[in-house]
């Protein structure tokens, strides 16, 4: 694919548009497979027990890690391959898209032979040091060269780039994750990291709306003080970019936000997603939930979280391979209950279908 993808203007949301708008087509098994990002076991091959979990449930998107990539590219390539053949194999004949968390620095999942992006606190120290204009011109040249590697292993989604601004409560668990402390270079950087990502058919998920504090939410439940005009810093790099030029993905942290709902974790808070992510700033692109194992999500159960969050709007969960069967047969059943609305997950998988026509990983005329 080759350029700046088609933009999403309101004449063309799947949901207005049954040209691009297969979601209505699935049956349920496949509609509650297409709003699950699930890992997947093995190294260079799927192990024979994930090929005949993929063959049961056919997900929407799959999401790679350190121990999946711990090879060299043409085994890389190869093995993305075949997860893809295999998932697109399945009667809704749909491929998955291929994620990974490229954002630099400390968080970079591939073995030797693929290129680090800097840090991107390395940005903002540059544009401290020799201006903005130069650091945001870095930005996309490196973020355009990363994303014609990554397209050509055949993962065409990046978990990335962080659009948090760097503040001294949440300094400890971001480090060197964030642009830095400026909003308004957070907010040009990361536009300029997804615009490149783009240009090269990769999608991003800016991360991690509304914010986080200090603590690790894999470790712990953190709470976000935040409130009035100090909230709205700290989101104004978010806001920015849903106005300018939204980007296809935006994925929603388990931090609980007192201004907004004290009781819900963000991923589960229909005040945060509906009523503040597509009502308020008006965002239709798609909305991820971070992963359910972690701490900051616990206390009801990764299966009734994963519903939760559906239901609050989140277009698309994470699973383990471990869990694909079981949160899959979860959805299920409320489908078939009623307590999750058939046309919810029609919905968000709309908006998953779409990116996946908007980038070129299905392929067909419309």
């Amino acid at each position: 694919m080759q350029g700046i993808p088609e933009s999403r203007g309101s004449e063309d949301y799947p949901l207005q548009n049954p040209l691009r708008d297969r979601a209505a087509d699935l049956d349920d098994s496949a509609l509650a497979a297409q709003v699950i990002m699930s890992g997947i076991d093995g190294n260079g091959a799927l192990t024979p027990l994930m090929k005949k979990i993929l063959e049961e449930v056919r997900p929407g998107a799959v999401i790679l890690f350190g121990y999946n990539l711990d090879t060299d590219k043409e085994g890389v390539r190869r093995y993305l391959e075949e997860v893809s053949r295999l998932i697109a194999a399945g009667p809704a004949g749909i491929p998955p898209l291929i994620a990974v968390d490229h954002e630099g620095g400390r968080v970079h999942r591939f073995g030797a032979g693929l290129g680090r992006l800097p840090a991107p606190a390395a940005y903002g120290e540059m544009a401290r040091r020799q201006g903005r204009g130069r650091a945001l011109a870095a930005v996309r040249r490196d973020a355009r060269d990363a994303a014609a590697e990554l397209r050509g292993l055949g993962i065409t989604m990046n978990l990335a780039p962080v659009a948090e601004v760097l503040t001294d409560e949440n300094r400890p668990f971001l480090e060197d994750r964030s642009y830095g402390g400026d909003g308004a270079f957070t907010e040009a950087a990361a536009r300029s990291f997804i615009l490149a990502m783009e240009e090269g058919g990769v999608l991003c998920a800016v991360k991690h709306f509304p914010g986080n504090t200090g603590a690790d939410p894999h470790r712990s439940r953190p709470v976000l003080a935040a409130g009035g005009e100090d909230l709205e810093a700290l989101v104004r790099p978010f806001t920015g970019i849903f106005r300018l030029s939204p980007p296809p993905a935006v994925m929603v942290s388990h931090i609980r936000l007192a201004a907004r709902d004290p009781d819900r974790p963000a991923s589960l808070s229909p005040a945060v997603i509906r009523d503040w992510i597509r009502g308020e700033l008006a965002f239709d692109g798609l909305i991820l939930a971070d992963d359910f194992s972690m701490e900051a999500a616990s206390g009801i159960g990764e299966e009734e979280a994963v519903l939760e969050a559906l239901r609050a709007g989140v277009d698309m969960v994470i699973a383990w391979p471990g869990s694909l069967l079981r949160l899959h047969r979860a959805i299920l059943r409320a489908l078939k209950d009623g307590s999750l609305p058939r046309q919810r997950l029609r919905e968000a998988a709309s908006r998953i279908i779409y990116e996946k026509l908007r980038f070129a990983v299905i392929r067909e005329s419309v």
